[in-house]
């Protein structure tokens, strides 16, 4: 088993790679201490507000970088190049109101906001919200009166985030940098949790869902997308393979038991058959 410090690096590596290239296309020289929250504004109980950001990228990549698998080529995740029309940016209509860079730094593997359900008022948090694309299509349907927030572990995503917020003026979509398997809210705090394409890169996927359980209010709704497994995964377990949501992914019937563990009810999961038996699942739960 690869050590999950390793695999936590090379996550970061890949993705904040993802991140500065499209700050570089955006004309930003990425640094460190930007992507850091605000003097004074660490860890605030709940959704108090913090200098908001927002979720995006710069320039659209290539070919090979928009398929799905989080970004990893086709050989690796024993996939088709389908995957670059149905994953990534592809996944959303009528995207003229998203900024360039957010749909450059799209990386997941379906589109949660389609199955979100949000209604306007509603208070949503974004589990790995990386360039933000979900972030700003859950902001548009929450409204003024509701409000978005993205997690995210890797600084330069953070950066590229607030980078793109300065673009398109979205007051009710803030960012900050955390972690998944320790979410920096109060109990109760959210309506709503969506995540695309990142909760099968945690190496302690009970503790996500433990803590999606604990911030969510009663009634509050999960809503993800995620790879998993309809058969046995093959053998490996590299960093590199773990990043590119290969080897980290969970045969579907765990991931929705470790969901149930925790006492998430209305578990469901809608999905495809694919040959290399890795597909793209939309994962449905709710807090009683």
């Amino acid at each position: 088993m690869t050590d999950a410090r390793e695999i936590r690096r090379e996550i970061v590596d890949r993705y904040g790679a993802r991140a500065r290239a499209a700050l570089g296309d955006a004309g930003v020289t990425a640094t460190a201490s930007d992507a850091c929250c605000a003097p004074g504004a660490e860890a605030p109980a709940g959704p108090a507000r913090l200098e908001f950001v927002d979720c995006s990228t710069g320039a659209a990549p290539a070919a090979a970088d928009s398929a799905a698998c989080c970004g990893a080529d086709d050989a690796a995740c024993g996939v088709t190049a389908d995957f670059e029309t149905a994953y990534g940016s592809a996944n959303y209509a009528d995207t003229d109101a998203i900024p360039v860079a957010a749909l450059a730094a799209s990386a997941g593997c379906g589109n949660p906001i389609a199955i979100a359900e949000l209604r306007p008022g509603e208070r949503v948090l974004d589990l790995g919200s990386g360039g933000g694309i979900d972030c700003f299509f859950a902001a548009k349907q929450v409204g003024e009166s509701g409000e978005v927030w993205g997690l995210d572990m890797t600084p330069d995503m953070i950066q590229l985030a607030r980078h793109n917020a300065e673009q398109v003026d979205a007051k009710n979509v803030r960012f900050r940098l955390g972690e998944i398997e320790d979410i920096p809210f109060a109990d109760g705090a959210f309506d709503v949790i969506i995540s695309n394409c990142v909760i099968n890169l945690s190496t302690d996927k009970p503790q996500v869902f433990r803590e999606a359980f604990r911030v969510l209010a009663p009634g509050g709704r999960l809503r993800v997308s995620d790879m998993v497994w309809t058969r046995e995964p093959p053998a490996g377990q590299s960093a590199a393979e773990w990043a590119a949501c290969v080897a980290g992914a969970l045969r579907v019937d765990d991931y929705l038991d470790a969901i149930r563990a925790v006492g998430f009810v209305d578990v469901d999961a809608q999905y495809a058959e694919t040959a290399s038996g890795l597909t793209s699942a939309s994962v449905f739960a709710r807090r009683p």
